[in-house]
């Protein structure tokens, strides 16, 4: 990723063909040091293909992936009376805690050096 990041920003900034030493001074100007077998390889796999081409299809791509945020199940007794079961027993109430008493500052009339 940090390659393609490089290999992006490059592109963004007018080089319409970053070679692997301006995508190699990119990382190391930020102290990262490149990947000569993958950088080799992204390079290849880029080569002569038009970058917004691939932007799109990636888009394309992720737009089918779920992302999240579906909701809960349902619950095994919701599932259960809503496929006609039995009524789920009536759960049980679990005693509310007591909230916990804030002591006073009354018998604190002492001070702290006395």
């Amino acid at each position: 990723m940090k390659h393609l990041g490089a290999y992006l920003l490059l592109r963004l900034g007018g080089n319409d063909s970053p070679s692997a030493k301006d995508i190699k001074d990119v990382l190391s100007s930020v102290g990262i040091d490149a990947d000569d077998g993958r950088l080799s390889k992204l390079l290849a796999e880029l080569k002569g293909k038009d970058l917004n081409d691939l932007i799109s299809q990636g888009s394309a791509k992720l737009a089918s992936v779920p992302s999240g945020g579906g909701g809960g199940g349902a619950t095994a007794t919701g599932g259960a009376q809503a496929a006609g079961g039995a009524a789920a027993p009536a759960e049980e109430k679990k005693p509310e805690k007591e909230e916990e008493k804030e002591e006073s500052d009354e018998d604190m009339g002492f001070g702290l050096f006395d």
